[in-house]
């Protein structure tokens, strides 16, 4: 084990996840990694099909999930390196990384997520929301005795000072003020993708407040929410 702090945050899509990358991309200690096991994600599944500019990340970023992995543990570019990870992009990738780095779980309720998700992806299905996921890595990392911690966007967007202060005293790094805003526009760690799915944050300068869904929750996405709902109060009920 070496001195450098690689800390993976799992998340779902349409969560705060690019905030988050955002946030610890302004820690000069810090160097910030986007969705790197995303091309593994489409290699080895059917999501290629569907996914927007699928084609352009196959070509330009490593297929390969275990060597995606390598790199990672024998990366030393910076004294603490954040992996923003989609959780679902692990497919059947063996889990023994896992004891190497920090973990963060990043949820948030499925009732606002899903609408947001379906504008992007057409009819997804529980495997593309990466709640049973979390759910499945939670069991892993208990029963391997493997430290984790529970973020909720909410509660991120309602007080982020306070949810990134303990964040940080759980990860073991100082909490720095700097994390709270920085300039508007994209990063160079952006992943090709951000021209489908950065918009909002390419236009934020910091956290932006939260503010609950106005419109109607959509009928033909109900049984996946039913579906989504008790992985969501499970993880739920960990949360920072």
């Amino acid at each position: 084990m070496d001195n450098f702090k690689r800390i993976c945050m799992w998340s779902g899509p349409r969560n705060i996840s690019t905030t988050m990358m955002y946030s610890f991309a302004q820690r000069k200690d810090t160097k910030v990694f986007d969705e790197p096991l995303y091309a593994h994600y489409l290699k080895n599944s059917h999501a290629a099909g569907y996914h927007p500019g699928a084609k352009e990340i196959l070509l330009k970023y490593e297929n390969s999930g275990e060597k995606v992995i390598e790199q990672m543990l024998s990366n030393q570019e910076a004294p603490v390196q954040f992996y923003k990870q989609m959780t679902h992009h692990l497919l059947e990738l063996d889990r023994n990384f896992m004891k190497s780095v920090h973990h963060i779980l990043l949820t948030r309720d499925p009732k606002e997520m899903l609408p947001s998700f379906a504008a992007v992806i057409d009819h997804p299905a529980l495997a593309d929301t990466g709640y049973s996921d979390h759910v499945k890595l939670i069991d892993y990392f208990t029963i391997n005795n493997i430290p984790f911690t529970v973020l909720d966007s909410k509660k991120v967007l309602l007080n982020p000072k306070e949810q990134l202060e303990k964040l940080c005293t759980t990860l073991g790094i100082s909490f720095l003020s700097a994390m709270l805003e920085w300039q508007k526009g994209a990063r160079q760690e952006d992943g090709v993708w951000a021209k489908y799915r950065y918009k909002n944050i390419h236009n934020s300068t910091g956290f932006k407040p939260y503010s609950s869904k106005k419109e109607a929750f959509p009928e033909y996405l109900r049984p996946l929410l039913n579906e989504c709902t008790p992985y969501y109060k499970r993880l739920s009920k960990l949360a920072l």
